[in-house]
């Protein structure tokens, strides 16, 4: 026997968040409801171009079908990713220390920081939202696909999360490898893949104003 509607707990980052006033709204939809029911419930307006959703933290397509108590989050384009992901100032020492194996030759970082100018204006800092749980979710899916192709030995990756000063660390990697140029592809391919598909956004505040940042963002 089926009720006439589900309870649908739905999670907003970043400018979706903010249109709402708010980060999780519980929805009552219809039985037979599928993803794509859930944004015009939400009664925002038009559906922005480059949103994703993730039902029960797995990517989920518009047509799939939707139960009584699932998790739906709606997902701006990302512009950043991160294995580990929280408010605390990063430590690269620690990630060093957390990739260092005696049967490798290289260790290969990335740090990206908050610099004070982006497309000609004065930026004050950024703030980063992220989802979490499908963050860590998909580091590790990443992780194990470029530990697999390179043939590493240990990865570590940090993101910061909320406010994050000039000159500050939002994202630190660490590789490490038998031989510098896998461990150095790595690094590369690591961040270039975590711009594009993990859940964490970023808000560039500047002098007058500020703007959430997708993929076009540096």
């Amino acid at each position: 026997m089926y009720s006439a509607f589900m309870r649908i707990d739905v999670r907003l980052f970043a400018a979706i968040r903010d249109r709402a006033g708010a980060s999780r709204v519980e929805l009552q939809l219809g039985d037979g409801a599928t993803v794509a029911d859930v944004w015009p419930a939400l009664r925002l307006g038009d559906e922005p171009p480059g949103l994703a959703y993730a039902r029960n933290r797995e990517y989920a397509d518009r047509g799939q079908p939707l139960a009584d108590g699932d998790e739906v989050a709606v997902i701006p384009p990302v512009s950043g990713g991160a294995a580990h992901v929280g408010p605390e100032p990063l430590d690269l020492a620690a990630l060093v220390a957390a990739v260092a194996d005696p049967g490798c030759g290289a260790i290969a970082t990335f740090i990206g920081t908050t610099r004070d100018t982006n497309r000609g204006r004065a930026v004050t800092h950024l703030e980063y939202d992220a989802y979490p749980e499908m963050a860590v979710a998909e580091m590790e899916r990443i992780e194990a696909a470029v530990r697999e192709r390179h043939e590493l030995a240990k990865i570590a990756i940090a993101h910061r999360t909320g406010h994050v000063p000039i000159g500050e660390a939002s994202v630190m990697i660490a590789v490490s490898a038998p031989h510098r140029a896998a461990a150095m592809e790595a690094c590369r391919e690591i961040i270039d893949t975590l711009k594009q598909t993990v859940p964490v956004w970023k808000k560039e505040v500047f002098e007058g104003g500020e703007e959430w940042i997708g993929r076009e963002g540096g």
